[in-house]
């Protein structure tokens, strides 16, 4: 996410696009949340990197996975945090999310999840972005569904908890 928020964040400025007040104001917030993932990464796996509700279908006997648009290897806390992040579960979904996904409660696995999380909801901020500014054939207000996530990102961002949040992502459980 920190790449692709990276380029969305060129495509907003160069093509003049609207910026949610104080966006960049979070960058120094952001680099440092990249550097503290940086100290425990683990590599990367297979993801969908776009399972918000609508993408994951359930038949009553299996959940199927669709819109493969977005798919590639990242980081496994990438795709749970998403999860976390698009169905606006409380924190407590990512825990067991979590828990799961590594067979045992990791505290830094969860931080990093919340911090990836985080860190969707201000990249897709800027898809939103770039779809409000660029797309005008489909009736829906990008702007306002981005802004819904934006502002969610800034109580993360702001939030005193979130320097603790990075040192437990940080560390060995």
């Amino acid at each position: 996410m920190f790449e692709v928020q990276r380029r969305y964040l060129e495509i907003v400025r160069e093509r003049g696009f609207r910026l949610p007040p104080r966006y960049l104001d979070f960058m120094p917030t952001v680099s440092q949340i990249r550097k503290c993932l940086a100290v425990r990464d683990e590599g990367t796996v297979p993801c969908n990197n776009d399972l918000l509700p609508g993408n994951i279908l359930d038949d009553g006997e299996r959940l199927w996975l669709i819109d493969y648009e977005y798919a590639g290897n990242n980081d496994p806390c990438f795709e749970l945090g998403n999860i976390w992040s698009e169905s606006d579960l409380p924190i407590e979904h990512l825990e067991e999310l979590v828990t799961a996904y590594y067979g045992r409660r990791l505290r830094h696995k969860i931080a990093r999840a919340r911090l990836l999380g985080l860190m969707s909801k201000y990249g897709w901020t800027l898809w939103a972005s770039i779809q409000d500014g660029a797309n005008d054939t489909i009736d829906f207000d990008f702007w306002s569904w981005g802004m819904e996530k934006y502002e969610r990102a800034v109580a993360e961002f702001t939030d005193p908890g979130l320097a603790r949040l990075m040192d437990e992502a940080a560390r060995a459980d």
